[in-house]
């Protein structure tokens, strides 16, 4: 961890939501004037789409080794690397995976799957922004959650998240809802051993429940709206939560434990921003310069 060079993680698995968070903080830091380097986690990928095929097509048996949630599969050490380096000298080289949405990247001669190059991150940020699978990772060879100074979890319940992954794999990046169904099922075992022990080392999670039936995931249908669902908030140090100020400022929202707030999900954003908002206050109030 980093007084200086501040890092702030949002971890969770594909299709849980990151991006909304992701929005919440660009917002933030547009707000408050904070010049954040920003780092895709995807970029960390070790395969590009076409590797992946040929493994699928050539090697069979190492579909579940390539998974994306899987240490293998990822450049874990220059993820680590990264953010000692950005914790120690506010430095470091990142790159982008390009996603279909991606229009400007494709535009410029880019592939979908594939990566850019590596580039060193800008000088004179004030933090660094982490979003992607693995910000709070812990295995023997790995501690990046160590490094991180704020670690947010986004888990919704299972099937909305699987619900989330296929509506949008489908309709923005062009698969099939049996190969979204396939990539789910072939990374399970992954999930359970990399991504939700993840949430257990979270300074703050946020949990999506939905309040209409989702209870088959696999069937076509819409996402829940906002509206249709609650956030769980879980702190892990509930002490430093003003929880009635809290509960005043979010209409609606009730406490289910001494550390879990629950707001309506029509003001998840705005729960985020007056949750998120004075901690990063506080890590940049706490950075020494020399």
């Amino acid at each position: 961890m980093s007084r200086e060079y501040p890092i702030i993680a949002v971890t969770g698995s594909s299709g849980a939501g990151t991006t909304t968070v992701r929005r919440s903080f660009e917002r933030m830091f547009l707000r408050e004037d904070v010049h954040a380097a920003m780092v895709d986690g995807d970029a960390f990928h070790r395969y590009t789409r076409d590797d992946l095929k040929r493994i699928f097509r050539e090697e069979p048996e190492r579909k579940n080794e390539v998974s994306h949630f899987a240490v293998e599969a990822n450049l874990l050490d220059r993820l680590e690397g990264l953010f000692i380096e950005y914790g120690e000298h506010g430095a470091g080289t990142f790159r982008h995976y390009i996603h279909a949405e991606d229009k400007q990247k494709i535009e410029s001669g880019y592939r979908v799957g594939t990566f850019t190059e590596w580039q060193s991150l800008p000088c004179g940020t004030d933090l660094l922004f982490y979003e992607g699978l693995h910000g709070g990772l812990v295995t023997q060879e790995y501690d990046i959650a160590r490094h991180v100074d704020l670690l947010v979890g986004v888990a919704p319940t299972m099937n909305l998240e699987w619900i989330q992954k296929i509506d949008r794999d489908t309709k923005l990046r062009g698969y099939s809802q049996e190969a979204v169904i396939d990539t789910i099922l072939a990374r399970t075992d992954d999930y359970v051993r990399y991504i939700q022990p993840q949430f257990s080392r979270t300074h703050i999670n946020f949990q999506r429940v939905p309040t209409v039936d989702t209870s088959n995931p696999f069937e076509v249908q819409d996402i829940p709206t906002d509206s249709e669902s609650f956030v769980v908030i879980r702190f892990r140090d509930p002490s430093t939560v003003v929880f009635p100020w809290l509960l005043a400022m979010i209409k609606d929202s009730f406490m289910t434990r001494p550390h879990t707030l629950v707001v309506p999900g029509a003001r998840m954003s705005l729960a985020m921003e007056l949750i998120l908002a004075p901690l990063v206050r506080h890590l940049l109030s706490q950075r020494r310069f020399r």
